[in-house]
């Protein structure tokens, strides 16, 4: 949990929260709050730099009470405190995972997708990963009659892991492609000395049933409120 929070996030020396850590230009701020529950128990929070201190103990006397989770439905103990406290605008919250074992799922063409080759792979419904290609490395696909159907990058880079961003075209979903994406996709940040990460949102139903498919480890919940 603390390399999926480095991931996602800039941080000052402080340990305080800045930005969404997204590789290309243009993020937006981070969450006021981001509570990491694991299924070991220990809990991991950081809080926005703009976050008054006083309120700053008082949150982390709450974060410290959390339980471990074991369904990733399961809501904070304090949900409701920390949402009044911040006078909160939006939360967002779901699984994540770790990816331990290369699952490829079916024998298919997947390729690492560069600035050099991306215009002819991504053709035809990725077109716009031209302009992100340069920042979201690694980023692999599966092919299919030379175009990408199904692609997995590195949405979220930290020093020591890389978090999964993960879309499959419409009329190629269900065949496992997502799956052998991701695979692919792990690899290539093994082979960067990283952790691959996969994490989703509590409603993303399809995202859900790829980590299903791929026995993914599921660690903890991420929740955050803006």
């Amino acid at each position: 949990m603390e390399y999926h929070a480095e991931a996602m996030f800039t941080h000052d020396r402080s340990g305080r929260l800045h930005l969404v850590n997204e590789p290309w230009p243009g993020s937006d701020p981070a969450p006021r709050l981001f509570l990491g529950r694991t299924t070991e128990g220990g809990s991991v929070w950081r809080f926005r730099h703009d976050v008054p201190d006083q309120l700053v103990k008082q949150l982390e006397r709450w974060c410290a009470e959390e339980a471990a989770v074991v369904d990733f439905q399961d809501r904070p103990k304090h949900e409701k405190d920390y949402w009044y406290l911040l006078q909160g605008k939006k939360m967002t919250m779901g699984p994540c995972f770790s990816i331990e074992n290369e699952t490829r799922g079916p024998s298919v063409d997947v390729q690492r997708i560069t600035p050099e080759n991306v215009r002819q792979l991504a053709r035809e419904g990725f077109e716009w990963l031209a302009d992100e290609i340069s920042y979201a490395q690694p980023c692999v696909a599966v092919v299919q009659e030379g175009r990408a159907v199904s692609v997995c990058r590195s949405v979220r880079i930290g020093t020591k892991a890389h978090e999964a961003g993960l879309e499959t075209l419409e009329q190629f979903r269900g065949r496992g492609y997502a799956a052998a994406a991701t695979a692919g996709w792990a690899e290539a940040v093994r082979e960067l000395g990283c952790i691959p990460l996969y994490s989703t949102s509590s409603d993303n139903l399809s995202s859900q049933r790829v980590a299903g498919k791929m026995g993914l480890s599921f660690y903890g919940v991420n929740f955050s409120i803006y």
